[in-house]
């Protein structure tokens, strides 16, 4: 075979996954899909450097006949029916997945993507924990004695994996030379160990699909469904995919991705976070008319946020697929009751907004606020699985509409900022250690609510902006000094070996991308980078 597997250090039962029937089923993925998918981050860089001359998107007058077209994608499997209430969250360790899927949530997405960091160890143990979930054996005893396992007073959530975006590679893997492909590696080990048992049990093999650009992309999955679908034996139409619109252009095409994928497809997710950061990343030269309030200020009432969220509902129940509401980031504290009651409201009111604006089922990233979720859900649905059947036949969209940032209520300020730059070092300080979803301040943090805030702080070096507080323009000296005191914030906060294993790469990061003069497209890029150097490697480790 030409793939090769150097991992960095040893990982438990790594034989039960790297299996020489699973690897060579990873090789044929890789050499039918890699050049194809190379192509599709090329386009995805020519097509933005259109906007940046341009300064505007629209839809695409070359599918205008499939947005107008009278077609659906295929009816839900049962076990996907009723999605009102998703938890998120990483799948190792086990500890994670196991309260996962007991959660009482409807589904548990798997999260490969932005709540993980690829270390080895978290590649490897996120199949094993869904290996065993699979079979129904997945336990874990933590250091001190206390056991976990799965439920049996209650059916345990419906597993949706998340795979990496592609724009990630995987480097323990390497095949004809080049580095693996971290969506390849996700999606191709847990389909190859899982499919046949999922769907000899009732269930399937479903997946959320990140970061999209384009229904080309969306066109590339598909492929690679029809393609390890036929390689496994498995029947044409069992994978089951939700797509995340959550870039800018994929906004503009979600007809079009659904058509892609629509003997597959089950639907769209408003991933508000990461499309928040699209808006910034596709239009950080356009000028101050596209620099954002601070991050505290946005919410799903902006206009151009509601005319994606609508557009998104209209758009899946007329195609027959499941709207899926966005992640609401406040979670609750157990030991702080006044906190957790403020995270009961402000949750209630977001799920509130997406029920009535008819989303069939949203996101909490936390067991706690399963029951908030799912009591609004219910008061909606009633003895419905979804409102698929609800038509918006008044919504209606333009490009402008979707463009409409300064509509947007708000200011720029140097509290939004220092929150911006402390964020920004303090989960990437975590990520670097291994864990990619973190609290902070209450607040659930994973990589896509660190790119808003580093890419925030670049768009507003590179437009000047003026503080509405300090009155103080937004420059790389100021940024410079508002970093080295919120670093220095952090140092209090840390033991000294933390500091200096993670805090300080993490703020010597933050600082190269947001002082660049060239936008760093994804801050996991450089960041996985510095993970898999030596030292790092070795301090995830312990």
């Amino acid at each position: 075979m030409s793939i090769t597997v150097t991992p960095p250090h040893p990982v438990e039962r790594a034989d039960e996954i790297l299996t020489p029937e699973a690897l060579a089923f990873l090789e044929k993925l890789h050499q039918k899909f890699a050049a194809t998918r190379s192509e599709r981050l090329t386009a995805r860089a020519t097509r933005r450097a259109a906007v940046a001359r341009t300064g505007t998107l629209d839809f695409l007058t070359e599918t205008a006949h499939i947005r107008s077209g009278d077609w659906q994608v295929a009816p839900a499997p049962l076990p996907l029916q009723d999605r009102r209430v998703e938890m998120t969250g990483p799948a190792s360790p086990a500890k994670m997945a196991i309260n996962a899927l007991n959660s009482g949530a409807k589904v548990w997405l798997a999260d490969f993507e932005d709540a993980s960091t690829p270390t080895w160890h978290n590649v490897v143990d996120s199949q094993l924990s869904l290996l065993d979930a699979t079979r129904g054996t997945l336990s874990y005893t933590s250091p001190e004695g206390k056991e976990y396992s799965l439920r049996t007073d209650a059916p345990l959530s419906v597993v949706v994996m998340r795979p990496r975006g592609w724009h990630l590679n995987e480097s323990n893997i390497t095949v004809d030379g080049a580095p693996g492909i971290g969506a390849l590696v996700d999606f191709g080990l847990h389909f190859f160990h899982n499919a046949a048992t999922l769907l000899h049990s009732g269930s399937g093999p479903y997946y959320y699909l990140p970061k999209l650009e384009s229904h080309l992309e969306a066109r590339l999955w598909n492929d690679i469904f029809v393609f390890a679908q036929n390689e496994l034996g498995i029947a044409q139409g069992s994978i089951r995919a939700t797509v995340l619109i959550e870039t800018i252009p994929a906004a503009f095409e979600m007809d079009e991705i659904l058509y892609e994928l629509r003997d597959h497809a089950s639907g769209l997710n408003a991933g508000r976070w990461d499309y928040l950061f699209s808006m910034i990343k596709y239009f950080r030269d356009a000028g101050v008319a596209f620099s954002l309030p601070d991050r505290a200020d946005i919410s799903m009432t902006a206009p151009f946020m509601r005319a994606y969220t609508e557009l998104l509902v209209k758009t899946c129940h007329r195609r027959g697929a499941f709207a899926m509401g966005g992640m609401a980031a406040v979670i609750p504290n157990r030991r702080e009751p006044l906190i957790t009651a403020q995270a009961f409201d402000k949750v209630r009111a977001d799920k509130t907004r997406e029920a009535g604006d008819g989303f069939d089922g949203s996101w909490v990233a936390h067991p706690d606020l399963v029951p908030v979720c799912r009591e609004v859900f219910d008061s909606v649905l009633g003895e419905r699985a979804n409102q698929i059947d609800r038509q918006r036949p008044e919504v209606e969209v333009t490009a402008a509409d979707l463009l409409d940032v300064t509509s947007a209520p708000g200011r720029a300020t140097e509290v939004g900022l220092r929150s911006n730059l402390y964020v920004a070092v303090a989960y990437i300080a975590v990520w670097l250690s291994g864990n990619g979803a973190v609290a902070i301040h209450n607040l659930m943090e994973d990589a896509a609510t660190a790119e808003i805030s580093r890419s925030q702080v670049w768009q507003q070096i590179r437009n000047g902006v003026t503080l509405s507080d300090t009155g103080a323009t937004v420059t790389r000296e100021l940024v410079t000094r508002i970093l080295a005191e919120e670093t220095a914030r952090l140092r209090t906060e840390v033991d000294d070996e933390l500091f200096t294993s993670f805090y300080a790469p993490a703020g010597d990061l933050v600082a190269e991308i947001c002082l660049s003069e060239e936008f760093t497209d994804f801050l996991t890029q450089p960041a996985y980078e510095l993970l898999v150097s030596t030292a790092l490697v070795a301090a995830a480790a312990r």
